[in-house]
């Protein structure tokens, strides 16, 4: 079948599905602390989401990553990892891999590994526990530090996701980019995006990277390097300790140039862009029939609506969000 093509030239290889909007914990710049989440009778069935994968993986997207909120707090999930990795060891998809929280991993990191997983990333804010706590609401760093360990002892190769955020962990920046080189984990930064109605200002907590980029700078030699995972980080070599650190400027830098990526949610709308509100609904040429016609379809006619980028501001204090919905709804 044809490859999907969006009208800028850009083939869509990367398909990003959030298995779930729950999650265990309630950061504060994702989530509201009283978060009412979808119905479960509103979600795709995991059988559902497996058809809609293999679905694009038959038109040319050779990655997947599933995320959530939390994506290993929905019950059975370790099914759908098994059937989409039988695809990773036919050939047919290059990669599989997760974004989590990292409170899970302890109980699920091997399963992973023998499902085809190869790299997983892991969101943590915070190596102080009484700030991590804070930030997540009701997390332990604990149930994170041996989750990572077990994806250590299962051969999955970690990259940290760190959101930066302006008086709370810009002063742990050095610590968290020695103890990534000590674990032998790659480090990505990314800044607070705009979306979703939530219980602070954003503002309030905004850091541009490039304030910290430089901040780094002063302390770390920092190699710039062509390394490309498919996603918008812009990637360099910390020299003293080997491993990649990765700056994600979603807000001071627009990425969309060579975006490749759409992202499905757990009810089965596809948005083409993660700052843009238009998305098309698959889920009702999904069960139209059991033919994959329609779906299709529906595919081809959401690709041709991929815009050439998004509108991420922040700058604004008191504005609302660029889009309503909240990230663990999108998927990141």
């Amino acid at each position: 079948m044809s490859k999907l093509i969006d009208p800028f030239g850009r083939t869509v290889s990367y398909l990003r599905v959030s298995v779930t909007d729950r999650c265990n914990y309630r950061c504060t710049y994702c989530m509201s602390e009283n978060m009412t989440f979808l119905p479960k009778s509103d979600l795709l069935t995991l059988e559902e989401l497996d058809r809609l994968c293999s679905a694009f993986i038959r038109r040319g997207v050779d990655k997947i990553r599933l995320t959530g909120g939390e994506p290993l707090v929905r019950r059975n999930v370790m099914s759908l990892f098994r059937s989409l990795g039988a695809h990773v060891k036919k050939g047919d998809l290059r990669e599989l891999t997760l974004t989590t929280n990292g409170s899970q991993l302890a109980k699920y990191a091997h399963e992973l590994a023998d499902c085809g997983v190869k790299r997983i990333n892991v969101s943590l804010d915070s190596l102080d526990a009484k700030k991590f706590e804070s930030i997540t609401r009701w997390g332990k760093l604990a149930d994170v530090l041996n989750g990572l360990a077990a994806a250590k002892d299962a051969g999955l190769e970690v990259k940290i996701n760190a959101v930066a955020l302006k008086d709370f962990n810009e002063n742990e920046v050095d610590e968290i980019i020695a103890w990534c080189g000590k674990e032998g984990f790659d480090l990505t930064f990314i800044e607070t995006m705009p979306m979703g109605e939530i219980d602070e200002d954003r503002t309030d907590r905004y850091l541009p990277l490039s304030i910290l980029k430089e901040k780094i700078r002063s302390k770390w030699d920092l190699k710039a390097t062509s390394y490309q995972t498919g996603g918008p980080a812009d990637y360099f070599t910390v020299q003293e300790t080997g491993k990649r650190i990765g700056f994600i400027t979603p807000l001071t830098h627009n990425f969309c140039e060579s975006c490749n990526r759409v992202r499905l949610t757990c009810t089965g709308k596809l948005y083409m862009c993660l700052g843009q509100d238009d998305w098309k609904d698959l889920l009702a040429p999904l069960r139209m029939s059991e033919s994959d016609e329609a779906l299709m379809s529906a595919i081809d006619e959401a690709i041709s609506r991929k815009p050439k980028g998004h509108d991420f501001i922040i700058d604004r204090p008191g504005a609302a969000p660029a889009v309503s919905r909240h990230m663990s709804v999108t998927g990141g």
